[in-house]
């Protein structure tokens, strides 16, 4: 019997013997990723952007809202590090707490995009014939439309509540996922291990999400991670039009309150703007670990 962990077994190759090692998937798909030096370092970046998000109330103890210092104060005056913006807020401590909603939209966001994404994608890869047809035609239709413009129609059309954001970056987001996931039934559902389940009687239910899923996982993975990123973006950007929740402080909402004083305090765009930068980079580059790490043409370089 072969254990979960790394055993040495004997494969006999003409007179000689030859060691066979068999290692376990998660030791080896971390040491694969670990190898990604940019990928360890963007996880370090997100990590800790996640954290000052989490921890943003004890860390500051100051409400983002609250005007404390006098307009438009440059870094370093009187102690604040980011300097003030239009209004006499902290720009550190709107940053600092616009982690929270950009994460947490980002996060949310690509969550619904993944269960709709995943939802239809599995169905129509499985099943195709007239299922396959009707969905597709379904991708297609919010595939054309401009996912940006549809969902600022989403938000206008309903109050621009932090839900409203994340439910109208979802829906308009998931056709990528689901294209993948029908190319990735249509290959594994003609696997003989598949075709073998199908023969001992496992229904389609079982089928789809206890057999093919699992192996069409990597890929998916790794769209996931990209979508987090794509949703920070579409955050950002309705909140700069002035579609998201006032009440709620955001990166977004912080370059579309000081757009108009960006030739006289340039700080208070352009540290939201690396904010979103370097979030997105890091999300993007964990990606891309996730991608080698994934890859069986890398086992063994």
């Amino acid at each position: 019997m072969i254990s979960r962990t790394s055993v040495e077994a004997t494969v006999v190759d003409g007179f000689e013997e030859a060691p066979l090692k068999i290692e376990n998937p998660i030791i080896e798909f971390l040491r694969m990723y670990v190898r990604n030096v940019a990928a360890v370092g963007g996880f370090m970046v997100f990590l800790i952007i996640a954290l000052l998000a989490v921890f943003a109330p004890m860390l500051m103890g100051v409400d983002p809202f609250e005007i404390i210092w006098s307009p438009s104060a440059p870094p370093g005056a009187d102690g604040f590090a980011l300097g003030t913006d239009n209004l006499g807020r902290s720009m550190l401590v709107a940053i600092i707490y616009g982690a929270r909603a950009s994460l947490a939209v980002g996060a949310a966001a690509a969550g619904i995009t993944i269960v709709i994404g995943l939802l239809i994608g599995c169905l129509a890869g499985y099943y195709r014939g007239w299922v396959d047809e009707v969905l597709m035609r379904i991708t297609e239709f919010f595939q054309v439309l401009p996912p940006l413009l549809l969902s600022m129609v989403l938000v206008a059309l309903f109050s621009p509540t932090l839900n409203t954001v994340i439910f109208a970056i979802g829906i308009v987001s998931w056709p990528g996922v689901a294209r993948l996931a029908r190319a990735e039934f249509l290959k594994i559902r003609e696997l003989e291990y598949v075709k073998a389940a199908r023969s001992i009687g496992a229904t389609d239910g079982r089928i789809i999400w206890r057999v093919i899923l699992p192996n069409a996982l990597p890929p998916l993975i790794v769209t996931s991670a990209l979508t987090v990123g794509s949703a920070i973006l579409f955050e950002a950007a309705l909140s700069f039009l002035g579609l998201s929740d006032p009440n709620v402080m955001s990166w977004g909402k912080i370059i579309g309150d000081n757009r108009d004083y960006l030739l006289e305090a340039p700080w208070t765009v352009i540290f939201p703007g690396l904010a979103i930068f370097f979030t997105v980079l890091s999300v993007n580059l964990i990606g891309d670990g996730l991608n080698d790490a994934f890859n069986p043409k890398l086992r063994g370089r």
